[in-house]
């Protein structure tokens, strides 16, 4: 089921400061460069408690983005203390408010909590909180709406080009699962190399390299800057384990692209759509050509 985002560009520029709503929900994002921040603090939705976001260039190479979460009851003046910081070096923030002014302290805590937790779990930046914050109690019927809220803000946030929320990996599940008899009943791809072994499964979250796979430690030099990257970052977080003469794969790890997943286990660049073969011997080219002539 489709969504609509409303996204209104403030002072008319493609780069300048912008709202973002979606319908039926009755929270709002802010949106805006470091250099407009100030300009736009003076807009009534700075008033409001809310969760907010700062985005910083990484210290760390591997990452894209280096982020700071937090919380406050008057978002004008916790901003303007970050704007004086010399330690917040951000360059990008985005702010969640409400609407109808439903959000407590209590609800923007829940929300800062739950943001900090699920970008440690995703994997996918450096996240400058050194602390946890303990996730306070709420109602039942409030923990539904907040968690309805924090939905919202997983869905804004890509858009906006934040992307620590998406997930590096993905858990396990019935439908995505280590073992071959489950896997046979959908498409599941074994690499052709005979240097590792590995699985791989084309989901709606993108290509998941299951856990158990292998990957080469060798990389050619010829590997392109953002494949090392990325290869590094696994490493970084966890996700590939040192497993004596080879990698291991410690979790389901998501890939965009077939060919970065296949480029990050062969330590070389290759045309991921050929070197994967599904169970009845077709690459993964052949397969999807199948489905084209198939379905025209």
């Amino acid at each position: 089921m489709g969504k609509k985002l409303t996204i209104f560009l403030v002072d008319g520029s493609e780069t300048g400061p912008r709202t973002i709503e979606i319908g039926n929900w009755s929270g709002k994002a802010v949106y805006s460069q470091r250099s407009s921040l100030p300009k736009i603090l003076t807009r009534s939705e700075f008033d409001r408690p809310g969760v907010y976001i700062l985005k910083s260039l990484p210290n760390n190479e591997n990452f894209n983005e280096r982020i700071y979460i937090g919380e406050a009851e008057n978002l004008r003046k916790r901003l303007k203390k970050h704007l004086a910081d010399s330690d917040k070096d951000f360059i990008e923030i985005i702010a969640f408010i409400s609407k109808d002014e439903m959000l407590t302290k209590s609800h923007i805590k829940y929300l800062e909590s739950q943001i900090i937790q699920l970008a440690k779990n995703a994997k996918n930046a450096e996240i400058d909180n050194t602390v946890q914050p303990e996730l306070s109690t709420l109602p039942e019927a409030d923990i539904s709406d907040m968690e309805y809220f924090l939905d919202q803000i997983k869905l804004i946030l890509p858009v906006m080009t934040f992307m620590f929320l998406v997930p590096s990996t993905i858990q396990q599940s019935k439908s995505i699962n280590s073992d071959r008899d489950l896997l046979l009943k959908q498409d599941y791809y074994t690499l052709k190399s005979k240097k590792a072994a590995a699985t791989l499964v084309e989901t709606d979250k993108g290509y998941v390299v299951l856990a158990g796979s292998q990957s080469v430690k060798q990389v050619v030099s010829s590997l392109s800057e953002s494949w090392t990257k990325l290869r590094n970052k696994l490493i970084q977080t966890g996700i590939l384990v040192d497993d004596g003469e080879l990698y291991k794969f410690n979790e389901n790890a998501v890939f965009s692209s077939i060919s970065a997943a296949t480029s990050v286990v062969l330590g070389r660049q290759a045309s991921g759509p050929l070197e994967w073969i599904d169970a009845k011997n077709r690459t993964y080219k052949q397969n999807q050509q199948q489905r084209f002539d198939a379905a025209t």
